[in-house]
């Protein structure tokens, strides 16, 4: 995936239905939970080899397991076929934050670092804004 020069308003005003009104309110959250950071469109094929676009916020060099960091972001918003996802990419004591927080979540999916949910609705909307918050702290060098 690389960050791109897409506006994020415009690619948000294009999402139609309950997903692009659940993806407006989440931009809307966490953007002022992270607040300051940059706010980019991320485009192309993710790892699994499926293209994706992700609202990315807060650009951080994260390191990988094999080889060298990569340039992605701390945050991400996307909207899948049949879901959302939160990408959270911050850990604490080896962890990804969305694991430990993810019974406080509410009715939703959690992988690695990721949150899959139907709707907006789904998120307990409190559990999440604190997770984004201790995201950003762990995270002082995001951008």
């Amino acid at each position: 995936m690389e960050r791109t020069d897409t506006d994020v308003d415009t690619f948000l005003r294009g999402v139609e239905g309950r997903q692009g009104d659940d993806m407006r309110a989440l931009d809307e959250l966490i953007a002022a939970e992270l607040a300051g950071l940059e706010r980019v469109m991320w485009e192309g094929p993710m790892w699994g080899g499926t293209d994706q676009l992700i609202v990315g916020y807060g650009g951080i060099s994260q390191p990988r397991p094999r080889g060298a960091s990569v340039e992605w972001f701390l945050v991400g918003l996307a909207a899948q076929q049949r879901h959302l996802s939160i990408y959270v990419n911050a850990a604490e004591d080896g962890a990804y934050l969305v694991k430990a927080a993810a019974d406080r979540l509410g009715k939703v999916k959690v992988g690695s670092a990721a949150i899959t949910f139907a709707t907006a609705a789904d998120v307990d909307l409190d559990a999440l804004r604190s997770l984004l918050c201790r995201a950003r702290e762990l995270t002082p060098d995001a951008r």
